[in-house]
């Protein structure tokens, strides 16, 4: 199905061929983004939600909620506020009226441009600093559906800690990246860890290149590829480095690297290192990413109009901040359109998306030969550490031998290793059992499940219907340390998330939802989300959701259809 415009202004929509007038409330709106967006709207409700051209085979609906103009004018007062009560006591601090407790130049720096002081640490002064509490908690058990954690209390302001040796037992863990429930101390995984740890300990004490090479190296190498659908894969003791110590060796000087502007801060130092030149299009913007393909081929290097040695795409699988997920066909047919490169981050997707776990790829049931470099981390499904790359053998050849990862870094330890391969062989089915492709079932239904009755409840959710990130907006400065303290009041632990990890007026909680999780589990965190949603007047939804619609792409579509 799609949506046409008619010359009268009319929204037509195209069922098996034929066309059909739709609602005559309906118009066409402009996202800011540059999708047109057929908004089959009747009192104010969307109706209808149309499937993208051939491209997708099944509905692909993201929403993104625009931000209630009340909610958005009292955000700013209140850091507007913040910021002058900080300059004030920056003032009184330097006048010794306050202590101060930050990091600041020694007397013998005076004169020195000063180190410290830039905007992050006047925030982090001011602002972080009275709902610090809410982050660095420590836990004291496995991050499994349920973990617990360590009292702390302060009495300078958040400034520092001290424990009162109390341990809040059983919290509900809605923050961990535990997607398919395999972070455990116990079960076949931990087992095979276990038995890795007395044969092999704990270290390896050298790099791939020297004596580190294990034969559970090579081992899970195999394994990753087989389980990827590609030639070869090879993997990495870390996952932040995994990106940004591997795509320095990709791409240099001379080559352009197009990077979505929500991507990873690891892609984002990979990018930088690397010395290429770097353009960064609107999230998940299609026509954002068609125009600056479309200006590098022909327009060339800068000054000297050279073409481009390289030009690679990079985007992630799931965006960890809002939920969604990469528009991945069309970045494809872009792709292919013009001869780029695709690196793809599947850090959140791989083991969490797809029929059978193998991500984003096969969650749009696309082949892996259209990915040109597939990055992934283990941190998240398999309950373990480190990361991938997997491609052609060609690729993982040229990055053994040129990755500073592998020349430099410690190889991953075999326990880790084991971790890996028996949490990827369960969900391969290699273990004899369908325990993986349960889990995997069990966290899209959860997923769906969670994401729904949030709606239902009027708060402004994020992203895909089908991603196990799910923010939830808070926007209100003093609203971010309010939700987590009253949420961990209630035995549920959440992650609340501010600048500049997010834009500085779209703070949020974001629930990493688990196969872990049961039913009931859920519905206890949605009972509490419900109370702490209702004190603290969260639920902002006005119920007229403002989707990123799966509309095909069209390159007629220009940039007065942005802002």
């Amino acid at each position: 199905m799609e949506s046409k415009l008619a010359p009268n202004g009319d929204i037509y929509s195209t069922v098996n061929g034929f066309m059909e007038k739709a609602h005559s409330e309906g118009k066409v709106a402009a996202r800011k983004n540059g999708f047109v967006k057929p908004a089959f709207a009747q009192n104010g409700k969307i109706l209808h939600v149309a499937q993208n051209g051939g491209l997708y085979k099944k509905p692909f609906n993201q929403s993104f909620e625009e931000t209630p103009m009340l909610v958005a004018v009292l955000t700013y007062m209140g850091y507007g506020i913040l910021t002058l009560f900080g300059y004030l006591r920056d003032f009184l601090r330097e006048w010794k009226i306050e202590k101060c407790h930050h990091a600041t130049e020694r007397e013998e720096q005076k004169d020195f441009v000063p180190l410290y002081q830039d905007f992050e640490n006047f925030y982090t002064r001011n602002l972080y600093m009275r709902i610090r509490d809410s982050w660095n908690r420590p836990i004291c058990s496995v991050p499994g559906a349920k973990f617990d954690v360590m009292e702390r209390v302060s009495h300078d302001y958040n400034w520092t800690f001290k424990f009162t040796g109390t341990v809040i037992k059983d919290v509900l863990n809605m923050g961990s990246y535990n997607y398919l429930g395999f972070a455990e101390s116990q079960g076949f995984c931990a087992n095979a860890a276990t038995k890795a740890t007395i044969q092999y300990g704990v270290g390896v004490c050298s790099t791939r290149q020297e004596i580190g090479n294990l034969d559970k190296h090579e081992e899970l190498e195999k394994l990753v590829a087989r389980f990827l659908g590609v030639e070869s894969a090879m993997a990495f003791g870390m996952g932040f480095a995994t990106n940004s110590m591997n795509i320095p060796a990709l791409v240099g000087k001379g080559c352009l690297i197009l990077s979505d502007e929500l991507n990873h801060a690891s892609l984002v130092l990979g990018a930088r290192l690397s010395g290429a030149t770097i353009r960064v299009f609107k999230h998940n913007n299609m026509q954002s990413l068609d125009k600056l393909l479309k200006d590098a081929i022909v327009h060339g290097q800068p000054r000297t109009r050279r073409p481009w040695k390289k030009i690679l795409i990079v985007v992630e699988g799931i965006y960890s901040m809002e939920g969604s997920i990469v528009r991945l066909p069309e970045i494809v047919a872009l792709k292919k359109k013009y001869k780029a490169y695709l690196y793809l981050d599947e850090a959140h997707s791989i083991g969490a998306l797809g029929p059978s776990g193998r991500g984003v790829v096969e969650y749009f049931d696309l082949s892996p030969e259209d990915v040109d470099v597939m990055m992934g981390t283990f941190t998240k499904s398999f309950g373990a550490a480190g990361g991938y790359i997997g491609g052609k053998k060609e690729l993982v050849d040229y990055l053994r031998s040129h990755s500073h990862s592998t020349v430099y870094a410690t190889s991953m330890s075999a326990p880790i290793a084991e971790q890996i391969i028996a949490s990827m062989k369960c969900i391969m089915g290699e273990d004899g059992t369908t325990l993986g492709q349960t889990r995997v079932q069990q966290l899209a239904e959860n997923t769906r499940y969670f994401r729904r009755r949030l709606k239902e409840m009027g708060f402004i959710i994020y992203g895909n219907d089908d991603s196990p990130v799910v923010p939830l907006m808070l926007y209100m400065p003093a609203k971010i340390g309010a939700f987590g303290r009253e949420m961990l009041k209630r035995n549920v632990g959440v992650v609340v998330v501010g600048f500049p990890a997010t834009p500085i007026i779209e703070s949020r909680a974001r629930f990493c939802v688990s196969a872990a999780h049961t039913r009931e589990m859920l519905d206890t965190v949605l009972k509490v989300i419900g109370e702490v949603g209702d004190l603290l007047q969260l639920k902002y939804s006005r119920h007229k959701l403002d989707p990123l619609l799966d509309c095909p792409f069209d390159e007629t579509l220009n940039e007065e259809n942005k802002d």
